[in-house]
């Protein structure tokens, strides 16, 4: 469907041509200002472009905010090849009420207004835009929308869409860009003052579910009456509204493990939470990654939760490299620093129901440990996992109940 010049300007006196003051309290500030300034008291609002990948492992921004946001309100995805079709229903089986569409002109339509944010939502192995994905970014803020990008390529340090957001008046924010230099910390030890339990979710692979399980875990536990810092370590759960959070691959490798430790620290001195959640990143066996290597470090965590997709046989977008046994990446966890995985979480990726709780039944028995799916199964079996290994929590759920 295309929009008639008509209804687009109907769409812009809805909003005001001046349009950003009104959706967003302020006519113009700079783009490259971090996430943490951006969002305002009213939850601004955002389109999610993921064009033939929603659902799909490259599609994995998109995906974490559909089911998840806190920084923006998600009105619509775009992807052509599922247009029609509900969001919530294409991730878990579950309609949310979040539309796919078409195209950025139906979405406009869809929202009655132009919406405050347009994010990219797609996460390609390269990291880079292509030139079509550019165009329609730069679309997008014709239409007087601002940007999100969370990919390695920082669109604040291009000439083009630097002119783009002042001639239009909008905002990108380059969410993996990395503070610069001279604010960067080494690791210093303090990590060791945080005496409540720190709980990394490790995988055996990339885009495997750590941040979701995360993300699941840490919500059940605030629910439960519990004080929880949930800590964001890539560019989705930045999105997403983790108020601590470090991209972690676009850190220098000197001082991952700083930044880490910091963040985790400033939780801990801020929340003064009863637990601290980790999300991972990549696998500590996967030879193309290093940022499993720095969670560890600098999170010193008491315990692992490791994430593993028992019928996945490759790495996603390695198809040369073999996934690697549960029992290897526990003894590599285990060996390389001083922690205990404490639970597995599976990823029921091309299993049916059958097949997910024969898994979870072997697993149990083969490791000794509390095995769950934390999208398929109730998130009690996850609270367990956390439960068992740390009485402190259970006995202030107790408290809490």
């Amino acid at each position: 469907m295309s929009i008639s010049k008509r209804k687009l300007r109907n769409i812009f006196k809805l909003t005001s041509i001046e349009g950003i003051k009104n959706a967003n309290g302020s006519v113009h500030d700079t783009p490259w200002l971090p996430l943490a300034e951006k969002v305002k008291p009213i939850t601004p609002t955002a389109i999610i472009y993921c064009e033939g990948n929603f659902g799909k492992i490259d599609g994995k921004t998109a995906n974490g905010l559909v089911r998840h946001s806190l920084g923006y309100r998600i009105l619509s995805v775009i992807d052509s090849e599922r247009a029609g079709l509900d969001a919530g229903e294409v991730l878990d089986n579950k309609a949310n009420g979040i539309p796919i569409v078409a195209s950025i002109e139906e979405a406009i339509i869809h929202a009655e207004s132009i919406p405050d944010y347009f994010i990219f939502g797609i996460a390609p192995s390269n990291g880079f835009l292509s030139e079509l994905d550019k165009s329609i970014i730069l679309n997008a803020m014709s239409l007087k929308m601002n940007i999100v990008n969370g990919l390695h390529e920082f669109l604040t340090e291009d000439p083009l869409f630097l002119e783009s957001s002042l001639k239009n008046n909008v905002r990108i924010i380059d969410t993996r860009k990395p503070k610069s230099k001279g604010e960067l910390r080494t690791f210093n030890g303090e990590i060791h003052n945080v005496k409540c339990p720190r709980i990394a979710v490790m995988g055996t692979d990339c885009a495997i579910g750590k941040r979701t399980t995360a993300t699941i875990l840490a919500n059940e536990l605030t629910k439960k009456g519990l004080r929880v810092a949930l800590i964001a370590t890539g560019q989705t759960g930045i999105m997403q509204g983790a108020r601590y959070c470090v991209a972690l691959d676009a850190v220098p490798s000197q001082f991952c493990a700083g930044e880490l430790e910091s963040v985790i620290v400033q939780a801990y001195e801020a929340e003064n939470p009863d637990i601290i959640i980790i999300e991972g990143q990549g696998a500590l066996s996967h030879p193309a990654f290093s940022t499993s290597a720095f969670v560890l470090r600098g999170s010193c965590p008491t315990g692992v939760i490791l994430q593993h997709a028992p019928n996945r046989s490759y790495r996603i977008d390695f198809p040369d490299c073999p996934m690697p046994s549960v029992a290897s990446e526990i003894n590599l966890i285990e060996t390389f620093s001083n922690t205990s995985v404490i639970g597995l979480t599976l990823n029921h990726e091309g299993m049916s129901w059958d097949e997910t709780l024969n898994a979870i039944d072997w697993y149990t028995t083969e490791f000794d440990l509390p095995v769950t799916d934390a999208l398929s199964e109730p998130v009690d079996h996850l609270l367990h996992i956390v439960i068992s290994a740390f009485p402190i929590i259970a006995s202030k759920l107790g408290k809490k109940g």
